[in-house]
C-alpha cells in the first residue's frame, strides 16, 4: 500500500477515491465521499431500468444529432429542439463556450473559479480579467460594470447608472460564470444577472447546480435565451441525477451557435445509454421532489452542527455543498480525516485565492453529515 500512495498524486477535482483510498489504507468502497457534490438519492431507478432495457442497442451507434434526447430536454424547459446541445457532460460544452469567449476582447470571471473554466479558457488562449468575490462581506452579491471593468457594488446599487459605464457597451467583452456559485453556494438572483445581457457580446452561465433548487427557488436564465442570442447555458446530468460515470450534460442557446459548436466537436460525443438515462432522469418528477424535500433540511442541519465545531466557519449555500473556512491546514485536516475516519472532503487548493484554509464538503445523508460532524470535532478537539 505505501507504494501506491508514491503513484498517485493528489487530485485536483473531487471524487478520487483510489487516491483517497491510497491515503487511508483501506478500498475505496470504504471511503465515505464529500468532496464530490453528487446527489445521495441517486442514480435514480427509473435511469437504471432505462439503462437496463436499451443495453441491447450498444452495438448501434447513436443517432448523431440526439433529436429524441434535444426534444425531452426542449419540452422540459419550453424550448423548441434546435435551442438544446447535449454534450459529454457540461464539460466538453464548457470547452467550445470558451473557445467562443477566446474571441473577444476579455472575459470576465467570478474568482474563485471551478479549475476547469482555466482550463479551457486558457486552451484558447482567451484574455481574462478576474473579479474577486468578497467571502465576508455578505452584502456583496454581485459584479457590476463601472469605470470599464467588473467590481463588487451592493444589490441596492446595481442599477444606479451613475456608477454604472455611462449606458455604454462592452461588445467586446464576455462573461463566465457559475450558479449557483461554485465553490461558495451562494445563489445570484436572475434580476442580479440580466443587465450583463445588454451590455457584454457573450455570457455563459453555467447552471450545474441550479437543478437542485426546487421550482420557486430557481434563478435559472434559460427562459430568457430566445431574447438574448448572446446567453448560453451550460447543464449537468451528473450532479443531481448521481450520473457523473456517464458524462452528460446539455447547452441552451442560440441554434446557430449550437451548430457551430457542433461542428467543431467529435462525431457522437454522448453514448447510448447516456441518452436514454438522460431521457428518463429528466422525466422523474418524484425523484426530483425527493431531493427537494431532502436537501434543505439536511443542508441546514449541516451547516447549522458545523457553526459549532471549534475553528471552523461554513458558508451559506444555496447548492448541495457548503465551502468551510479553518483556522488550520486542511491538508492536514484531510489527511487526518482519511487515516482515522475514512472520509473524504475537498480541499480547495485548486483555487488559488482560497488555498489551504478552506474546504468544501457534499450535503449527504443525514446519517452520513452527523458521522462527518463527529469526525471533524474528533480531530479538531
Amino acid at each position: 500500500m505505501p507504494k501506491l500512495v508514491n503513484t498517485l498524486k493528489r487530485p485536483v477535482h473531487g471524487g478520487n477515491l483510489s487516491w483517497a483510498a491510497s491515503m487511508a489504507g483501506c478500498a475505496p468502497t470504504s471511503i465515505i465521499d464529500f468532496s464530490a457534490s453528487i446527489n445521495p438519492l441517486g442514480p435514480p431507478s427509473s435511469v437504471l431500468a432505462a439503462i437496463q432495457s436499451n443495453i441491447c442497442f450498444l452495438s448501434q451507434y447513436p443517432d448523431p444529432s440526439y433529436r429524441d434526447l434535444c426534444e425531452v430536454l426542449g419540452k422540459f424547459h419550453n424550448l423548441p429542439p434546435e435551442w438544446i446541445l447535449p454534450g459529454n457532460g457540461s464539460a466538453e460544452l464548457l470547452t467550445w463556450a470558451c473557445r467562443d469567449l477566446s474571441k473577444l476582447k476579455v472575459t470576465y470571471l467570478m474568482t474563485p473559479a471551478f479549475g476547469d473554466y482555466w482550463r479551457s479558457l486558457r486552451a484558447f488562449e482567451a484574455q481574462v480579467l478576474n473579479c474577486d468575490l468578497n467571502l465576508e462581506d455578505k452584502g456583496f452579491t454581485f459584479v457590476t460594470l463601472a469605470e470599464g471593468t467588473l467590481g463588487l457594488y451592493e444589490p441596492t446599487t446595481l442599477f444606479d447608472r451613475g456608477r454604472q459605464v455611462g449606458g455604454q457597451k462592452s461588445l467586446n467583452s464576455g462573461l463566465l460564470i457559475n450558479n449557483p456559485h461554485n465553490p461558495t453556494g451562494r445563489l445570484f438572483v436572475r434580476e442580479m444577472l440580466l443587465p450583463y445581457l445588454d451590455k457584454l457580446a457573450l455570457v455563459v452561465v453555467d447552471e450545474a447546480f441550479m437543478d437542485f433548487l426546487s421550482p420557486k427557488e430557481d434563478q435559472s436564465l434559460i427562459d430568457w435565451v430566445k431574447r438574448y442570442p448572446n446567453l448560453v447555458i451550460l447543464r449537468s446530468l451528473t450532479k443531481f441525477y448521481s450520473l457523473p460515470g456517464l458524462r452528460c450534460g446539455y447547452a441552451v442557446g442560440h441554434p446557430d451557435r449550437l451548430r457551430r459548436w457542433q461542428h467543431w466537436r467529435d462525431p457522437w460525443p454522448v453514448n447510448s445509454l447516456a441518452v436514454v438515462a438522460a431521457q428518463a432522469a429528466i422525466n422523474d418528477v418524484e425523484f426530483q421532489k425527493q431531493t427537494w424535500q431532502w436537501l434543505a433540511p439536511a443542508r441546514a442541519k449541516l451547516f447549522e452542527n458545523m457553526c459549532q465545531i471549534p475553528g471552523l466557519a461554513p458558508y451559506r449555500s444555496a447548492a448541495n455543498f457548503l465551502l468551510v473556512k479553518a483556522e488550520e491546514s486542511v491538508s492536514k485536516m484531510q489527511q487526518r480525516l482519511l487515516k482515522r475516519h475514512k472520509i473524504l472532503i475537498r480541499d480547495c487548493l485548486s483555487f488559488p485565492e482560497l488555498g489551504d484554509r478552506y474546504f468544501r464538503v457534499a450535503i449527504r445523508s443525514p446519517a452520513e453529515n452527523q458521522t462527518l460532524v463527529n469526525a471533524l470535532t474528533d480531530i479538531l478537539s
